[in-house]
């Protein structure tokens, strides 16, 4: 068996065995297997795609390629939640309190941000003294003792997903649903979740631009689920407009402390995060058939009590976070903590630029989300390498939403960043964005 043979094979549309997969993996995950055959099969395997056992081969192979935790000894059903990224979206912050809060084990292991995606880590991270390095013995003694956990892909985790993804990204192979499938499944199969929740986002700031593209992905990776004897549901989500009103960092974990602590909770969040709730409670032990109407009551009495905030305090606090930080942001509410860089705001006027020449009142009738994760990435909140620095207070916040009427002269967004030219440049995507009618 050479690689060549197998190349070859996938480049004539023809079906790998489970064997050359394995095969495959293991070289890729060894060095055996140089870049530029790697990436020859990638590119053959994006045109031609794979089968579903193809998929499933590869999604256990790569998890095979390193650890498999083992919860077992934790004697629950553990849930995780997994988005396949987007704009704004903050929802792991504000769900996996939810769960733990009511006693519904989280066990998570989240990504950084690439691209205009932003990731969990990220975000956490930009709190003072967060640690997203948890090793294997503090994972599950974190899940006894807090009830959730969030931490960075452990290297022991499905290596050869790392050196494929990194491979994927600059040979223009990322948009393949087998490989999307394969890369996101092989990650939750490793981390040892007894159930998992899938977010699958579509839209003009998704991987997945349109409904029919969602649903294939969100297909493959159930089948990969149900293969793996494990429990699945899949939700997809609109992500051709931004997910709450921060686009950010630290922003963004703002905005989770506003929401779990009762200030404010933008709708389309507020129900996204609602559903994502009530999937993740049915596949937990906690459900005995309660109608969805008694779920709800339960998510909404743990935010109203207080206790899913705490548990969100308890969360950072056990992994090294200033729950103080947590305070200062909930008490200095929309003024992103005092931020050292520049900002401005975009009026009507921005937008328009012949105010003369509209008749009646304004609509905003579009916000790109596409166009404003570009937005944010010039301002400095995302990074285009992965070994790019980003700025942590920088980011976008709105004050009007799609559907909004507007005024002369009303503010849509303030954009944060920390030197003018990254400013005028966030601005000028962000100014694209924003339809008016």
């Amino acid at each position: 068996m050479n690689i060549v043979e197998i190349i070859e094979k996938k480049k004539n549309k023809q079906e790998l065995t489970r064997n050359e997969i394995h095969f495959f993996v293991k070289g890729v995950t060894s060095g055996e297997i140089e870049d530029y055959q790697t990436s020859a099969l990638l590119m053959a395997i994006c045109i031609n795609g794979m089968n579903e056992k193809e998929t499933f081969d590869l999604t256990m192979a790569m998890r095979d390629s390193g650890e498999v935790l083992d919860l077992s000894s934790i004697g629950r059903t553990i849930v995780d939640k997994h988005s396949t990224g987007g704009v704004g979206d903050k929802t792991t912050l504000i769900v996996g309190p939810i769960m733990a809060s009511l006693d519904i084990p989280v066990a998570k292991m989240s990504g950084r941000g690439l691209g205009i995606t932003g990731g969990t880590i990220d975000k956490l991270e930009s709190i003072p003294g967060f640690s997203s390095e948890v090793s294997d013995e503090q994972f599950i003694e974190q899940v006894h003792t807090v009830g959730m956990v969030d931490a960075a892909q452990n290297k022991n985790l499905a290596p050869a997903d790392k050196k494929l993804y990194a491979l994927r990204d600059v040979t223009g192979t990322v948009d393949s649903i087998p490989l999307i499938a394969s890369s996101i499944m092989s990650k939750k199969l490793a981390s040892g979740a007894d159930s998992i929740v899938l977010d699958v986002k579509c839209g003009s700031g998704a991987f997945m631009r349109n409904t029919e593209d969602a649903e294939k992905l969100a297909s493959a990776m159930i089948d990969i689920a149900k293969k793996a004897n494990k429990k699945c549901e899949a939700v997809i989500s609109d992500m051709d407009q931004p997910l709450g009103y921060a686009v950010g960092n630290q922003l963004e974990v703002e905005e989770a402390v506003r929401f779990l602590s009762g200030v404010f909770k933008e709708k389309r969040l507020e129900s996204l995060v609602i559903g994502l709730c009530k999937t993740m409670y049915k596949l937990s032990d906690k459900y005995y058939g309660q109608k969805d109407e008694e779920i709800e009551r339960f998510i909404r009495e743990t935010l109203d009590s207080g206790n899913a905030f705490n548990k969100f305090k308890q969360f950072v606090a056990a992994q090294g976070g200033d729950v103080d930080f947590i305070d200062e942001l909930y008490n200095a509410m929309g003024d992103n903590m005092g931020y050292k860089g520049k900002s401005y705001t975009i009026t009507t006027e921005d937008v328009v630029k012949n105010p003369d020449d509209v008749y009646g009142p304004l609509r905003i009738n579009r916000i790109d989300a596409g166009l404003i994760g570009k937005s944010s990435l010039a301002l400095g909140a995302g990074r285009m390498r992965k070994e790019d620095a980003i700025d942590p207070g920088a980011g976008l916040v709105f004050n009007r939403f799609v559907g909004d009427e507007l005024n002369p002269g009303d503010e849509i967004v303030t954009l944060y960043s920390l030197d003018d030219e990254k400013l005028k440049a966030g601005r000028e995507l962000c100014i694209k964005a924003i339809e008016l009618g």
